[in-house]
């Protein structure tokens, strides 16, 4: 007779009993996990939040109950305001109150930077805290997406908010002019956290990023080269200017004036004999402005000499004449 198999499935085995029982919790327990993981805001899926910060040792949560939670808020600051890239900071002010019928211990205020547009880089922003010793410095860190998260401190942490208080904080945000051109619009977001309580998400507002204008690069100078000496001009010789002939008088020529009769000499001394030769011819006057001409009348003492030369020729003509006719007879 053949004994029939049975399948340890079909018995009632308790060691596979248990095996069940610890697969199908720890199935629940990884389920439960994953839904509480999907379930949590993305700003701090990396199981970090905003609040936590290795600046402020936080104390044991107090038991006292609270009606509500905290909250935070901008204080005397309008949304729409402007930061210039490479300029002045621009001051945020926040403020935290409490009026959930019980004081809260270490209560910190952080702002979320967030560029619609992109990323942010943690070296283009500058954010500062006012503190009674003037401002200080404000730390940036990223979160698991884009926005920066400021970092906490004792300077932006009071250590006990009291029911129906509020805490004030100043913070003053810059941008470097070398932050990205995209970054056009900058979003600014309020956390408040403290230790054993959930973080609280206030308001965002939006600030406007504007540009300075580049000054312009001046254009680059050369050296100017050295003027060549110029190439002495070929000298020729100057033509001869023609004298400017006067204009020609156009005016109608008037008849020439009449000649200025001579002034009539006063009547000389009567001469004597011995002072006026035989042969002097009265002079004539010659009218104004002609050279005198030299006088060509012949004298007397030429007169007598051209006789006198006469006589003597034929003296010496008829001697010569009257010694040939001689010399024969001899």
């Amino acid at each position: 007779m053949r004994t029939p198999v049975i399948t340890c499935f079909a018995k009632n085995d308790r060691a596979l009993s248990g095996r069940r029982r610890i697969a199908v919790l720890a199935a629940t327990t990884v389920l439960a996990g994953g839904i509480q993981f999907l379930a949590t805001d993305s700003a701090w899926a990396c199981g970090e939040k905003v609040g936590d910060t290795t600046a402020v040792t936080a104390p044991a949560a107090p038991t006292a109950k609270h009606d509500g939670n905290y909250s935070i808020d901008f204080h005397m600051t309008p949304d729409g305001q402007t930061i210039t890239a490479g300029g002045a900071k621009v001051e945020i002010g926040v403020g935290v109150t409490n009026f959930t019928g019980a004081p809260y211990q270490n209560v910190s205020a952080a702002l979320a930077l967030f560029n619609p547009k992109g990323g942010l880089r943690s070296e283009d922003l500058t954010v500062e805290v006012a503190t009674a010793g003037g401002w200080k410095p404000v730390g940036l860190r990223h979160g698991c997406d884009p926005t920066l998260f400021t970092v906490n401190s004792p300077a932006t942490t009071t250590a006990r908010l009291e029911n129906g208080r509020a805490a004030n904080f100043m913070f003053r945000v810059g941008i470097s002019a070398k932050a990205p051109k995209d970054l056009a619009d900058l979003q600014v977001g309020l956390v408040a956290a403290a230790p054993g309580f959930p973080d609280e998400i206030g308001e965002s507002h939006t600030f406007h990023v504007a540009r300075t204008a580049e000054p312009a690069k001046p254009a680059p100078t050369t050296p100017a080269k050295p003027a060549k000496p110029a190439k002495p001009a070929p000298t020729t010789p100057a033509k001869e200017t023609k004298k400017a002939e006067p204009a020609a008088d156009k005016t109608p020529a008037k008849a020439p004036a009449k000649a200025a009769e001579p002034a009539k000499a006063p009547a000389a001394a009567p001469a004597t004999p011995a002072e006026i030769p035989a042969t002097t011819t009265p002079a004539t006057t010659a009218p104004a402005g002609t050279p005198e001409l030299a006088h060509t009348g012949a004298s007397s003492t030429n007169t007598f000499l051209a006789l006198s030369s006469a006589v003597l020729l034929a003296l010496g003509a008829g001697a010569l004449i009257a010694v040939r006719r001689l010399r024969p007879q001899r």
